[in-house]
């Protein structure tokens, strides 16, 4: 199948970007189609793939504000030619599934979820921090904007979602069904040590932004005066060093090579916040680890009995009680790295290979019978 790639913008690095890495070691030949491309804020390998960013990438601050120009995604990804492909995978978190395609082309949208900040928009906006002019300008594009996506949904032939959160958002939003394919994480990068290595510390790993409810955490441990590590940078570390007592270190950034030790010797690890999947505790869990998780989000697919445990409230005392009732040392390392290495990148490709290929001969059988 001659194919091609389609990813919403490619200006910063998360989860999105490690799904896309490994679309593109499966299909090394295909093209990538995108609405941004920002060279220098991406790995240096990246410069050799075929990138073809849209017209929006020639605009003025497009690369470093692309919220900018939300009202012309539509027309970003509906000018670009599909005809000369037999499949095309859209990786998805913003527009990027409006694209058009020949009828006799199959589209599989590869979901991280349905367009945030068409409906989801408050927690979209407090996420990426829009000023209150932003707010404003914006909100006359949604009505617009929510029409137009959800009639773009109805171009892709075959929906994915990353978890059980998201594949109920495409029902509601999109009322389209979908699979669950979990995202790829590089397990063996993560091992679990021996029991009397582990140390006592919690720890958190991620971008420090205020919906991830680092500020709930940091207080909790203040008030049980429990050693907590955070690593990772973001606009909120400021804000979360001025409140953090002594038993709390913010690390900041921290190295890969030095990741999988910190989070191997962790007591447990924390996740206060909501997300979609969740890469973290499934790093976590590689290196033998429980999870302490916000009941909501992709962790309800990951954490199972004997891998963490759950709080039910965004609240201090809530996280005080989840930490306080939940004994780590009864866990089984083993087990709890057995449970993560069903989220193997060599898991997900296998996966989508699989997926990929039953659609492509099913919609073979149906030409033949037509």
């Amino acid at each position: 199948m001659k194919t091609a790639l389609v990813h919403d913008w490619l200006n910063q690095i998360g989860g999105a970007e490690d799904v896309l890495e490994k679309l593109v070691e499966m299909y090394p030949e295909a093209p990538l189609y995108t609405s941004v491309y920002s060279s220098e804020k991406m790995p240096a390998h990246w410069q050799e793939w075929d990138i073809r960013p849209g017209f929006i990438d020639r605009f003025p601050f497009a690369r470093t504000k692309q919220q900018l120009y939300f009202p012309l995604y539509p027309l970003n990804f509906e000018r670009f030619d599909f005809r000369e492909y037999d499949l095309v995978l859209t990786n998805k978190s913003g527009f990027c599934h409006g694209i058009i395609t020949e009828p006799e082309t199959m589209h599989i949208c590869y979901c991280l979820t349905p367009t945030r900040y068409l409906w989801r928009y408050h927690q979209y906006a407090e996420r990426e921090n829009f000023s209150t002019t932003m707010r404003r300008t914006l909100l006359p594009f949604l009505t617009f904007l929510r029409v137009w996506d959800r009639q773009a949904a109805d171009r892709v032939d075959h929906f994915i979602a990353i978890s059980e959160a998201v594949r109920q958002r495409i029902k509601k939003f999109y009322q389209r069904d979908s699979v669950i394919i979990y995202p790829p994480v590089d397990i063996d990068r993560f091992t679990p040590v021996a029991t009397q290595d582990v140390e006592d510390y919690y720890l958190f790993v991620g971008r420090l932004v205020p919906y991830r409810r680092l500020d709930l955490l940091v207080q909790a441990f203040n008030e049980m005066g429990r050693p907590l590590l955070i690593a990772g940078s973001g606009r909120d570390r400021e804000k979360l060093e001025k409140i953090a007592k002594d038993n709390v270190k913010l690390l900041g950034f921290v190295a890969d090579e030095e990741l999988p030790e910190l989070v191997a010797k962790c007591r447990a690890f924390i996740w206060p916040g909501e997300e979609d999947f969740g890469i973290a505790p499934i790093q976590a869990m590689a290196a033998g680890r429980p999870v302490i998780a916000y009941a909501s989000g992709g962790v309800l697919d990951t954490v199972v009995p004997g891998t963490g445990h759950f709080f039910y409230e965004q609240s201090i005392t809530a996280i005080k009680e989840a930490v306080e009732n939940f004994d780590t040392t009864q866990i089984n390392p083993d087990f709890v790295r057995q449970q993560a290495e069903q989220y193997d990148t060599a898991v997900f490709k296998q996966k989508m290979n699989d997926f990929i290929q039953q659609k492509w001969e099913a919609k073979g059988d149906q030409r033949r019978v037509s």
